[in-house]
């Protein structure tokens, strides 16, 4: 079994009410099967659902185990680990991976400052779970039951990483938050900064990076991209913010030749009926014109890749 679970896709911050219940209000967090291993990507506020269903289900069979992996530490993909409830579970083993990019502190300094005083009730050394941190770059980890994992950096205000699993054959690649690499250089010959040596320098490292990331998702069985934005948004004042266009992802995941793209990490702005015209929209743009599907991201969405 390969397979993936959506249990948070929205950016920014939850948005539970009536007009969030088709596609989800929950931030990102994905349940990943590869045979009887549990990833976890993210724990954002979806994780708490997801807690409380492998304690439900899981905790019969034995202890609970997985491996979550944090792309960042924005606080929208932090936050919900406080209420995983596995945590507070004696038996309960964690490997918590992900990029630390603030200061000096630790991944473990970062997630466990949640759980202080301060802010939550237990504190992080009163866990019942046995919890170990590994902090990560651009990597290749063999995880045993033949999954391997590669990372790959992407564009976004911290340190944020994508992740490819490898399974059986198939392969599942996230790419969020991220948005396309551009030129920071001037590029008009009129802007008294402009330097023709430089900005051809910046247009080439740009395009050499995009590829880098085209390449990361190459031929994968699954890709789930960031598209918080559409093109004109993204345009009328989004850029570096770190977040990607429907259009941009679309096109690049084609280019690369990705099988299925599911559109990811909603504006919390963004209605359902408002998601269901976009989804409408791409879909017939799309149609007769490439072999790849595209989907919006539902929460509890659950996608087999073997």
């Amino acid at each position: 079994m390969f397979s993936v679970r959506i249990w948070g896709d929205r950016g920014s911050m939850p948005v539970p009410g009536p007009d969030t219940v088709v596609f989800g209000g929950n931030t990102s967090c994905l349940e990943i099967r590869c045979g009887s291993r549990i990833i976890i990507i993210d724990a954002g506020s979806g994780i708490r659902g997801l807690g409380d269903w492998l304690v439900r289900n899981e905790l019969k069979n034995g202890p609970i185990s997985a491996d979550i992996f944090i792309t960042h530490t924005h606080w929208d993909h932090i936050m919900g680990f406080p209420m995983f409830t596995p945590i507070y579970v004696p038996g309960t083993k964690l490997c918590i991976r992900g990029p630390v990019n603030f200061e000096d502190e630790t991944l473990e300094q970062i997630i466990g400052a949640q759980l202080s005083y301060r802010y939550w009730p237990v504190r992080q050394d009163e866990l019942a779970a046995k919890i170990r941190y590994e902090s990560l770059k651009e990597t290749e980890l063999d995880l045993g039951d033949g999954v391997i994992m590669r990372t790959k950096y992407l564009n976004h205000p911290v340190l944020c990483l994508g992740y490819r699993v490898e399974y059986e054959g198939k392969a599942f690649v996230t790419a969020y938050d991220h948005e396309p690499f551009i030129n920071l250089f001037p590029t008009d010959p009129a802007d008294p900064d402009y330097d023709a040596a430089v900005a051809e320098e910046g247009d080439k490292a740009a395009h050499e990076e995009n590829a880098r990331i085209e390449a990361f998702y190459k031929d994968a069985d699954l890709l789930i991209h960031d598209t918080q934005y559409t093109a004109k948004e993204y345009k009328a004042g989004k850029q570096g913010w770190g977040h990607s266009s429907y259009e941009y992802a679309i096109n690049a995941a084609n280019r690369a030749g990705v099988k299925r793209l599911l559109l990811f990490h909603h504006d919390p702005n963004r209605t359902d009926t408002e998601l269901q015209e976009l989804e409408l929209f791409y879909q017939g743009k799309l149609r007769g014109k490439t072999a790849m599907s595209v989907d919006v991201s539902r929460e509890g969405m659950l996608l087999n890749l073997a």
